[in-house]
């Protein structure tokens, strides 16, 4: 049962992860007007972040605190940094409008996606943890397209209905959108996940 619930998390989490890193460098490009190097240079604060704790604290923090716990507070801090980007600005900057919530946002990923794998996997014997851990890839790539598309029609909706900023008001939807499946993830695996064994004897494949 720890396996199955475990894999559920993925295509939330894909979906919320994905969306996040799509729209945001949308904004950078068409609100602040960042050239595609720019923006993808703005955006190497997070990917930094997200390998130094993943590397350095993920392990530690998951062996203090446990699978679940990591999850949870990873998929919270995931949430909580696609609701401070529903309040990007048209006019914003991006150290104080852009740099915090990627931070946060780098911070959630790192703590949820490493415990996410880690679940999935935990009930895989020897035998299976190569096909596990190809269940668990297909499954977060799939989770990441439907919640990108999901994303992209909820944007395109709001952005219709939108006059002046349009754009704006579609990247808004779409981290609102995204950050309530973030949340939803954070409350199934508090309440579906549990029994998960020690990170020491989890199978990572």
């Amino acid at each position: 049962m720890t396996k199955r619930k475990g894999r559920r998390g993925a295509p939330s989490f894909g979906a919320a992860w994905i969306p996040l890193w799509f729209y945001l460098n949308l904004y950078l490009q068409q609100t602040l007007q960042l050239s595609a190097l720019a923006s993808g240079l703005a955006l190497l604060a997070m990917t930094v972040t997200i390998m130094v704790i993943m590397v350095g604290l993920s392990g530690r923090l998951i062996g203090r605190f446990g699978i679940k716990a990591s999850m949870v507070v990873g998929l919270l801090a995931m949430g909580g940094a696609l609701v401070l980007l529903t309040r990007l600005p048209a006019h914003g900057s991006y150290a104080a409008n852009v740099l915090p919530a990627s931070l946060l946002a780098a911070l959630g990923m790192a703590l949820a996606y490493i415990p996410a794998t880690m679940a999935a996997m935990s009930s895989a014997g020897p035998e299976e943890t190569g096909l596990a851990s190809g269940l668990v890839n297909t499954t977060y790539q799939v989770g990441s397209a439907v919640g990108l598309a999901a994303m992209v029609a909820l944007a395109a909706a709001a952005g219709a209905e939108g006059a002046d900023g349009a754009h704006l008001t579609g990247f808004h939807a779409a981290f609102s959108g995204a950050a309530w499946v973030a949340f939803a993830a954070a409350a199934l695996t508090l309440i579906l996940l549990r029994g998960t064994p020690a990170a020491r004897d989890v199978p990572m494949g």
